[in-house]
């Protein structure tokens, strides 16, 4: 075995033996424990694996790189011999590989080739907490997959690797799986902390005051400073660099990492200085990138902006935004242990201590915020249609997952029969493209116009980060791909990574050998393809300026330019705070509506809208050819589907509510009374008349009588009354008339009403006119008692009692002791209970 005395070497012969025993194992070691490098090669001639392979996931391409080399060199090969790899772009392995170390998009399409990994004996799921969305398909799709197709004699063993993981979780899903923990050897860290972060702070002037700090306080030591996205690095590269050349320093060197970078540049970052540079120091300015996985030779000093960028999709639009975020408390615990790997360390934090209590524990699971359509289109492939088929750490939402099968009907990808949706044969052509499925759907119609080129070249455009800010139009880019304008050297590495994409892209789309029945003119191309893949995402020019998105966003371009001349534009990307209604557009080009006549007809819907319109308060209709929200034409009509009328007239009066109707108190009274005897006989046929429940059923009761309803005072014509006592039977009419009566006749004779609006219903009645009543008066047979309030000659209230036995017993005399002096001319008699009832004075009785 081999031995680089790294604190995980202590585990092994337990990793080893857990194995031998178990299908499933969980490693939780700290970063720097050697657990990338060296598990895979001490596992590899465990004799359960008979031979077959080790995959190894990792979710980026320079861990999946920098792991491969390493582990080949440990074995003094080159990646593709023992050890290889496989990643976008870039592939090492040979007959002889034993070890692969692959990305988690390359997994998922290994498992659609192969559901059994027949050829596979260990999958090792590294850095696993970071919980991309591809990790979590991988793991859900191999316990399907074992399941399915190998067995105790045949196993395919598990093994999930990270430094900060909820493990227990985890244990639980993999039943009970041991978990096995590697101390690590930490170096020891100071941190330190700053000041609170303000929410919306731009975060820029800090960091560069700390990196000065940090550059006298620390001098020789090599920085990793944290930070959001790239706009952040190149910010500060550009200011820090200006900052050194002033004071003259020639011993610190700037290197950006981040994900787009090429690999010559991400292995510049982490590799050491070596020669005449050996003892000079440098900053890397890097994304969580750097998080994990990867070793940066000679950091002893961090800076941690607390902050990362993290993708969330938005159902209601069908949008993926990048989000500032604060990073998660275990993530926080990764960065810091980036400056304790090698030597003590320092740990600048631009946040409190209280903040640092406040963080979440772990960062949240891609799967519950991102877009699920590539992975229900996997899925579909599998022949899965529901995901609650497979085992899930955390299970994709509702919302979200039918949100994704919404999008791929509106692609061609699947037909739904009965409750199952199964892949078209466009579907499955979808799927043998390795992008996005809105982009493997832009592919194939391209390859059906005849334009395979231009198709690759914009789908290998989108599927990576546009490294042009200041420039939306889309064509620009092309051009300098195809060659047709100059390309700024800043754009070489960019140029040649999207041509070499594209290469792949017009590969696949010729083994599908798909026949080019369309024509379109080459300045259509780009307009036609961007909208196959972006239907919602078309956009309208607005009289009043700006534009407005077929989702029905609205949206600007960020500057002055000249596709701001533009009645039409096919748009790929915008960006924009979630919760605004307006959006920037970054990337487009111009639309020819001539489209929607052709190519693009089946986008275009022709719906007849029945709606009440609150400025002219009158109900309308009228025949709408629509994409999206867009209005391409419109007529009034004069005849319209009875129950798109009233389906009209009940969600307006669901918004608005029910007091648009003729409510009187009475009504609003007989509802109190069938609400209370239903309460009482619920084994009866008795109405929710409540308001919630009538709001709710507008439909039913109430939507046969809207036939005549075309202004808004037209509500108030309506007989309410006779509508809703329509809801109750004759004989259950005659029963709420014995059961709840309207008014009851007290001692006096009078004929009092009873207000059944209230929880309990109420007597209101004068003191006097109860005389000789003993017990409390009752409805519905006596199983509701009234609440008597009772008044005083003038009608205000003296007493409020369900008891009037007690009440003539005890608070009486005090009642009468104050009010005989105030009403002399009325009676108060010592015994109210043998004194005759009247409503009348002394004198008149």
């Amino acid at each position: 075995m081999i031995s680089l005395n790294l604190p995980v070497e202590d585990i092994i012969i337990e990793l080893q033996l857990s194995l031998r025993e178990r299908d499933e194992v969980i490693l939780q070691a700290p970063p720097g424990a050697g657990k990338t490098t060296l598990i895979p090669l001490a596992l590899m001639d465990e004799p359960w694996l008979r031979g077959k392979k080790i995959l190894m996931l990792e979710p980026r391409r320079l861990a999946t790189r920098s792991a491969a080399y390493r582990m080949a060199d440990l074995l003094n090969e080159s990646p593709g011999q023992t050890v290889g790899y496989r990643m976008r772009l870039d592939t090492k392995v040979g007959r002889d590989t034993r070890i692969e170390v692959i990305t988690e998009g390359v997994m998922t399409r290994m498992l659609q080739e192969d559901p059994s990994l027949e050829e596979v004996g260990l999958v090792i799921f590294d850095e696993f907490h970071e919980r991309s969305l591809d990790s979590d398909l991988a793991l859900s799709l191999c316990l399907k997959g074992r399941s399915l197709f190998r067995d105790a004699s045949n196993p395919l063993k598990l093994l999930i690797m990270s430094a900060t993981l909820d493990s227990e979780k985890i244990a639980e899903l993999l039943d009970d799986a041991p978990i096995i923990t590697s101390e690590g050897k930490q170096y020891s860290v100071d941190i330190i902390y700053g000041r609170a972060s303000l929410p919306r702070e731009r975060i820029k002037d800090r960091v560069l005051s700390t990196i000065k700090q940090a550059l006298d306080d620390n001098p020789g030591s090599s920085l990793l400073v944290f930070l959001p996205g790239q706009g952040e690095i190149r910010q500060i590269t550009d200011e820090l660099s200006q900052w050194l050349l002033d004071r003259k320093i020639s011993d610190v060197h700037l290197h950006p990492l981040f994900g787009n970078l090429s690999i010559e540049d991400q292995r510049a970052a982490i590799a050491p200085l070596s020669g005449s540079l050996k003892n000079h120091c440098k900053v890397v300015l890097a994304t969580n990138i750097a998080e994990t996985s990867l070793t940066i030779e000679g950091v002893d000093v961090v800076i941690d902006s607390g902050l990362m960028r993290e993708p969330t999709f938005d159902v209601a639009t069908g949008m993926t935004r990048l989000q500032t975020v604060k990073i998660s408390n275990s993530s926080s615990i990764q960065r810091m242990g980036r400056a304790g790997r090698l030597r003590p360390g320092k740990c600048y934090r631009l946040w409190s201590v209280d903040q640092q209590q406040q963080l979440a524990q772990h960062s949240r699971a891609e799967i519950s915020n991102a877009d699920l359509a590539p992975m229900a289109l996997q899925l579909l492939q599998w022949g899965v249609d529901d995901p609650s088929e497979l085992r899930w750490l955390d299970p994709p939402g509702a919302g979200p997952w039918q949100q994704a099968m919404g999008l791929l009907q509106a692609l061609g990808a699947v037909e739904q029969s009965t409750h199952h949706y199964t892949l078209t044969q466009h579907g499955q052509h979808m799927t043998s493209l390795q992008v996005h499925p809105r982009l493997a759907h832009l592919l194939i119609r391209g390859a059906e116009a005849g334009a395979n080129q231009t198709a690759a070249l914009l789908a290998s455009f989108l599927s990576d980060r546009d490294p042009v800010s200041d420039n939306p139009d889309i064509n620009a880019r092309l051009d300098i791909l195809t060659g047709q304008t100059h390309c700024p050297h800043q754009l070489n590495v960019w140029r040649r990574r999207t041509q070499q994409l594209a290469q792949q892209f017009e590969s696949q789309l010729t083994k599908l050998n798909i026949s080019a029945h369309l024509s379109l003119p080459h300045e259509q191309i780009s307009g036609f393809l961007l909208t196959c893949a972006y239907p919602d995402r078309i956009a309208r020019q607005r009289h009043s300026g700006g534009y407005q998105l077929a989702n029905g966003r609205s949206a600007n371009l960020a500057s002055q330019h000249y596709l701001g001349k533009q009645r039409w534009l096919s748009v790929a990307e915008v960006t924009g705070a979630a919760h605004s209604q307006s959006d920037i557009i970054r990337s487009s080009v111009p639309l020819d509506p001539i489209l929607f006549e052709s190519v693009l007809s089946n986008l275009v819907t022709d719906v007849t809208v029945a709606e009440w319109d609150k400025k002219t308060k009158r109900f309308v209709a009228e025949a709408q050819r629509k994409i999206g929200s867009l209005i391409l034409a419109r007529k009034s009509l004069t005849a319209v589907p009875v129950e798109a009328k009233r389906e009209a007239l009940v969600l307006h009066l669901k918004k608005e509510g029910l007091s648009l109707l003729p409510w009187t108190t009475d009504l609003h009274q007989w509802c109190a009374r069938v609400l209370l005897v239903r309460s009482v006989e619920p084994n009866h046929d008795w109405p929710d008349v409540s308001q919630e429940t009538l709001t709710a059923n507008l439909a039913a009761w109430l939507g046969p009588y809207l036939d005549g309803v075309k202004l808004l005072q037209d509500f108030k014509k309506l007989d309410l009354k006779q509508i809703l006592q329509s809801l109750l039977p004759y004989e259950l009419q005659q029963r709420l008339n014995h059961l709840a009566p309207e008014r009851f006749t007290v001692p006096s004779g009078s004929s009092i009403s009873i207000n059944y609006r209230e929880s309990s219903p109420i007597l209101a009645v004068k003191l006097q006119e109860m005389f000789g009543c003993e017990s409390s008066p009752t409805v519905v047979n006596g199983k509701v008692p009234l609440t008597i309030h009772l008044l005083s000659p003038a009608g205000r209230p003296l007493q409020i009692t369900q008891d009037l036995t007690g009440f003539w017993r005890t608070s009486y005399h005090e009642v009468k002791k104050e009010m005989k002096g105030r009403y002399p001319k009325h009676p108060w008699p010592d015994d109210p209970l043998i004194a005759n009832p009247t409503r009348k004075t002394k004198r008149k009785t």
